[in-house]
């Protein structure tokens, strides 16, 4: 967006934004002054300007003013955000390396700013150090310790069997019980779980303490065990995020059952494939989803996709009338199964750490859901980066609207438990004045995001007259974020920093994200995460210098802590492993993502090398969206599902690429059928799936195996958008 230097803009110019002209004179001023003492276009010049210049009162149109005339010859990645030394000190990182910085890094060792990145590297190189740091910050108890942190030794008889090496091998733990423990991160008495339900704006805001919290799941742990399942059996969760699904989470997990991850947005058939895959024995679940005024159904999709047993909370109180399926049982009678050990501390079922926790689900290209299982030491990769990139820590409210089909799910969950934070969860749809007055009320410190959420609330402006100043650091992950809408979240806040969060359900966490000690770019990661190493591979195949800048397809270093090593239906080895570049001889893994490396060290993600996408935060398979699509109209041969950012970058758009039988002949209005792809998807896939084009073609690019080059009609349908034909 081009606009006037600083030094051009005039009280005239301000004033045209719609700003009072004595208002308009004293902002110019300001500015002046800070110009006088910073330059026309430093990043301390912005930084002074959002600091002392700008508020959420003022009209956005200042503050895309001053920010990109601030920047308007500063090249690419200008920061939104800097470090503050003095705050920095009150990090958990920055108060780690005060104390043990130069122990860690020796002469090399100056300041926590200066030398976070030598700390990310020494993560890599000194694992067994690095983590056995992280897990005793974290006050995570064994009730068998590791032998070691990490035995990088992948033999198993052909040297490439579990190229990740064997975390914390011969521990067992329980991440559930380490959640509920009393530390010298909180007492009993802390608030862990504070939640509002939509349409109560005027009522109080619920509250959760660790006593309430542990009787809570300690007597659905006691109920589980009435159930007669065997140890290790895979227990079901579709329901929307609030206090009672984090309660049957942990639960679950306190008990020594795996949960099955299901997002409340699936359609029956989705449903049923992951409880096969699982094969799952049991289903918690609601009657309906209460959305404003409207009751949408849960429990029937999970009655037509044939589940197992079902435990049915209601939605709406604490009855219902509804029938339940022969077998299926009401919330209060499962409850009523293990009323007299009520009171009774569940003894948690300690398992190795090797042993699965949870067995979530993520798009693959051949249509079928990959099953990941996380184990036991997920869940602390999870909360070590939220220490140390998110700095979360006691006493922080941490609000991510979410899911725990989805990962983010349980990431938030023992993000905030292990970190002695609080979980903030609003029991409706995100997207309006509701929920952004809920931040501001819970006095919310870290809000997650994905940029689909922010684009609505820019959009209509929900957040005017509420005060987000309680905010520490905004995160965001999910899809490609927009530049401009993040100039404006920050702007909600007085201009906290938001940290770019990548990762993948098979990583447990992130691998690329940013740092409260490193300048933030707007859309951009600024770091490896923590004991992560990122290579690029050029369009030759070969691997790019690993400082140097340059485009390709993301390759991880195997050692990563808490990822996966295996999938229930599928070779881990040949997903993430096969065919693969060496590196100081080992075999580098797959993750499928697109990406740059800037001249200034900062990366930026481009989305799929295969044939998945990202659909509203969401990973999808091309495939699964094509099957519906094929048989939706007579007239169609064949189609292929592409998704395409936006011309101004955020996140990806659903297109369409069709081609008809007889081409010669009549063919459907395009926008007639674009809404019956949009029913048949919402109905047989996702109903927060949305087509947004349809682009007729001849034919479809294939290679000589017949496979379709989606990759080649994302790069056409992206030459028509910049022709503005699309």
């Amino acid at each position: 967006m081009a606009g006037k230097t600083l030094d051009s803009i005039t009280p005239q110019d301000i004033a045209a934004l719609g700003i009072p002209p004595e208002v308009a004179e004293k902002l110019h001023q300001t500015l002046l002054q800070i110009i006088t003492s910073c330059g026309a276009a430093t990043p301390q010049t912005w930084s002074r300007i959002s600091k002392e210049l700008l508020n959420p009162d003022i009209p956005y149109s200042l503050h895309q003013m001053m920010y990109y005339g601030c920047y308007s010859h500063f090249g690419p990645d200008p920061p939104a955000w800097l470090p503050d030394p003095e705050n920095v000190m009150l990090t958990n990182v920055g108060q780690l390396l005060e104390r043990r910085g130069k122990e860690f890094l020796g002469s090399r060792y100056k300041d926590p700013i200066s030398s976070f990145s030598d700390f990310q590297e020494f993560s890599v190189s000194n694992p067994e150090v690095y983590w056995k740091t992280v897990l005793d910050e974290l006050s995570i108890s064994f009730s068998v310790p590791p032998q070691c942190v990490l035995y990088d030794n992948p033999s198993r008889e052909n040297g490439l069997s579990y190229p990740g090496g064997r975390w914390l091998p011969g521990a067992f733990t329980n991440p559930a019980r380490n959640c509920l423990s009393v530390n010298d991160k909180r007492t009993l008495d802390d608030t862990v779980v504070i939640w509002h339900d939509e349409g109560d704006d005027g009522m109080p805001i619920n509250r959760m303490t660790l006593e309430e919290l542990r009787r809570e799941v300690w007597s659905v742990a006691y109920a589980l065990d009435t159930l007669g399942l065997e140890k290790g059996s895979a227990i079901a969760i579709d329901m929307p995020m609030n206090a009672s699904s984090v309660v049957i989470y942990l639960a679950i997990v306190l008990a020594g059952y795996i949960v099955v991850s299901i997002a409340d947005s699936f359609a029956s058939r989705e449903i049923s494939t992951r409880l096969k895959i699982s094969n799952a024995k049991a289903i918690f679940t609601q009657d309906f989803i209460i959305r404003g005024d409207k009751s949408l159904p849960l429990y029937s999709r999970v009655v037509d996709a044939q589940s197992p047993t079902a435990i049915v909370i209601p939605a709406g109180g604490s009855s219902f009338s509804m029938e339940l399926r022969d077998g299926d049982m009401s919330w209060h009678d499962f409850l009523q199964r293990a009323i007299n050990s009520r009171d009774d501390e569940f003894a948690a079922i300690e398992q190795p750490i090797e042993a699965f926790t949870n067995i979530l689900f993520s798009s693959g290209t051949t249509g079928e859901p990959k099953a990941i299982p996380w184990t036991n030491a997920t869940p602390l990769k999870a909360a070590a980066d939220a220490w140390c990139h998110m700095d979360i820590r006691k006493g922080d409210i941490v609000a991510w609207p979410t899911n725990l089909g989805w990962m983010m799910g349980p990431w938030l969950v023992y993000a905030s438990l292990l970190n002695g934070a609080t979980i903030a969860l609003y029991n409706g749809a995100p997207l309006g004045s509701g929920f952004a007055k809920f931040v501001q009320d819970a006095k919310v410190t870290m809000l997650g995001v994905i940029p689909s959420i922010v684009r609505t609330w820019k959009s209509t402006n929900c957040t005017a007259g509420l005060d987000w100043s309680s905010i520490r650091c905004f995160a965001s992950t999910g899809e490609a974020s927009s530049v401009d809408e993040y100039l404006w979240l920050m702007g909600r806040a007085q201009y906290k920093p938001i940290i770019e969060y990548c990762g993948g359900t098979e990583i447990g966490g992130g691998f690329v994200t940013g740092s409260l000690l490193q300048a933030q770019s707007l859309a951009a990661f600024s770091t490896p995460a923590m004991g992560c190493s990122l290579f690029i591979i050029g369009d030759d195949g070969n691997l790019l210098p690993q400082d140097a800048s340059g485009m390709g397809e993301l390759a991880l270093g195997p050692l990563m802590f808490g990822a996966s090593t295996t999938l229930l239906n599928a070779d881990h080895y040949d997903v993430y492993f096969k065919g693969m570049p060496i590196w100081n001889g080992k075999v580098l893994r797959r993750h499928g993502d697109v990406f740059e490396r800037t001249s200034r060290g900062y990366y930026r993600a481009h989305g799929r090398a295969d044939d998945t996408m990202n659909i509203g935060g969401i990973k999808v398979s091309s495939v699964e969206i094509e099957r519906i699509c094929n048989t939706v109209h007579s007239s169609v041969l064949e189609t292929a599902a592409i998704g395409m950012p936006p011309p101004g970058g955020g996140p990806e758009r659903l297109v369409i690429v069709v081609v008809f039988k007889d081409s010669n002949n009549s063919i459907p209005d395009l926008n007639e059928l674009r809404i019956a792809f949009n029913s048949a998807v919402q109905k047989k896939l996702n109903p927060l799936f949305r087509v947004s084009h349809i682009e007729p073609v001849p034919s479809l690019p294939r290679t000589a195996t017949n496979k379709v080059m989606r990759r080649v009609l994302r790069q056409q349908l992206a030459q028509l958008s910049s022709t503005s034909k699309f």
